[in-house]
């Protein structure tokens, strides 16, 4: 049953105070009009203009400097559980969690306990380790549809053999895409792909010669005829229909379940793999990630994020036969230096052992409800237009009457709405993805009263924009 505005609010007045501070420092805060302490960014901005004339755009990640949002980003300090603190000792309910990997919450203590235990052995091998062994039998217990995995270093790598993978094992060049789904920044996928791609307005990035994406054809999400009028037209040459079965580089958008059953039917017909980049949604939505969340099991998965336990790491799996493709058991070749490294391996292996506790995704989900009919509510109730939705503990929202089924639609949301609104939110103490174009994650560490808190800022916030 959906929680009134009222009854999620109670109690929440307290919940989240500025913290005293654990650094030596003290917050830097002004008020607002209404009494809500809101922060200033003195350090940051410091740190930020200096990194300005050492990195591009002072940042190692396109999204993360703001460009869509309006004003700088605030620079990081420590985190712990459902927190961040910035360098001027600003403390924030994180809905952000490093992207996505931070499922149990910021530096979990058990996962920490492990990872400098393995690292007394040392950091890196360049060898086989057993840890590799009990990581990759986690994974195949879990995801229906991998039956042997390789280790990369992050998502886009993992694509990257993925893509090589699909292509070698069809012998066939031509792959299906879909607008807004993003696969990391190779060359090949760099085609109306989303994300950071989306928030910088560059529909392509310069650099990708036209020979790199001339086999990349891009659908429509939640349009299956648009799929098919692309097979019809390239009859037995299309190696893989590659999708985020949820998608999270376009905001946050659902599949319909019979686009999913369509696309396995279709590449089943067509003799074409059905991939998922469960780089995102693995382990998020659910412990056998998307696939199982919808019960649709493609033939190659690609994961990252959560099965590093917040350290780098990607994967790629799928059938026993596809996967003897790789190199050295086949001739399609892939490699990587630090790829299954000790560190990486032990964050993960117990970050897994833990999502394994019974009611966690439903707990998940609940939390993620919460949070989203919340913020609707009350968006709604100072007369904004607004969507959203959430799978087990992945969410998002547009400002926008939706619902919202693909990329074209989410280009339709507000941007100079959600601009405000995210910088607003920050200064109270809120920590969102600083894109409309990024899906929200929420943790095991998040509590009722956190979320409850979120909530009451976002109506003092919505109420003045």
């Amino acid at each position: 049953m959906k929680l009134g505005l009222a009854a999620l609010l109670i109690g929440s007045a307290t919940a989240f105070a500025p913290a005293a501070s654990t650094g030596g420092q003290r917050s830097a805060l002004s008020m607002t009009a209404t009494g809500t302490p809101t922060y200033t960014f003195t350090k940051s901005e410091e740190i930020f203009a200096e990194a300005q004339e050492l990195m591009p755009g002072g940042v190692s990640s396109p999204v993360r400097a703001f460009k869509s949002v309006g004003g700088n980003p605030v620079v990081f300090d420590r985190v712990k559980g459902a927190y961040a603190w910035d360098v001027d000792d600003n403390k924030y309910i994180d809905y952000v969690g490093t992207w996505g990997p931070a499922i149990l919450g910021h530096a979990d203590d058990d996962v920490l306990e492990a990872v400098q235990k393995t690292m007394a052995k040392g950091t890196s091998f360049g060898a086989p380790c057993p840890l590799e062994n009990e990581l990759a039998k986690m994974v195949i217990d879990a995801v229906p549809s991998v039956e042997m995995v390789r280790f990369t270093n992050s998502g886009t790598e993992a694509c990257m053999g993925m893509i090589r993978l699909v292509r070698a094992f069809t012998n066939r060049e031509k792959v299906i895409k879909f607008e807004g789904c993003y696969h990391g920044h190779a060359d090949s996928f760099l085609v109306q792909a989303g994300s950071g791609v989306a928030t910088l307005g560059l529909p392509d990035s310069p650099g990708v010669p036209a020979s790199a994406t001339k086999a990349t054809y891009c659908a429509e999400y939640n349009n299956l005829d648009s799929v098919k009028a692309i097979f019809d037209e390239n009859k037995d040459e299309i190696a893989a229909v590659i999708l985020e079965p949820v998608v999270g580089n376009s905001g946050f958008i659902k599949p319909d379940q019979e686009f999913l059953d369509g696309l396995r039917k279709l590449t089943e017909e067509n003799g074409a793999l059905l991939v998922f980049d469960e780089v995102m949604t693995g382990f998020r939505v659910s412990y056998g990630g998307a696939q199982e969340y919808f019960g649709i099991t493609p033939d190659v998965t690609t994961m990252g994020k959560v099965i590093g336990g917040g350290l780098p790491v990607g994967a790629y799996g799928g059938r026993k036969e596809i996967m003897e493709m790789v190199a050295p058991a086949g001739p399609m070749y892939q490699a990587g230096t630090l790829s299954g490294n000790p560190l990486a391996m032990t964050a993960g292996i117990e970050t897994m052992k833990k999502l394994k506790e019974p009611g966690m995704y439903e707990e998940l989900e609940r939390k993620a409800k919460m949070l989203v009919d919340g913020i609707v509510e009350v968006a709604k109730k100072h007369g904004h237009a607004i969507s959203g939705d959430y799978a087990g503990g992945m969410f998002g929202w547009y400002f926008v009457d939706g619902p919202v089924k693909n990329f074209q639609e989410a280009t339709k949301a507000d941007g100079e709405k959600f601009g405000k609104w995210h910088r607003m939110m920050l200064e109270r103490g809120v920590y969102l993805a600083p894109s409309m174009y990024e899906a929200g994650f929420m943790s095991a560490s998040h509590t009722d009263e956190d979320i409850k808190r979120t909530i009451e800022i976002a109506d003092e916030v919505l109420s003045q924009l």
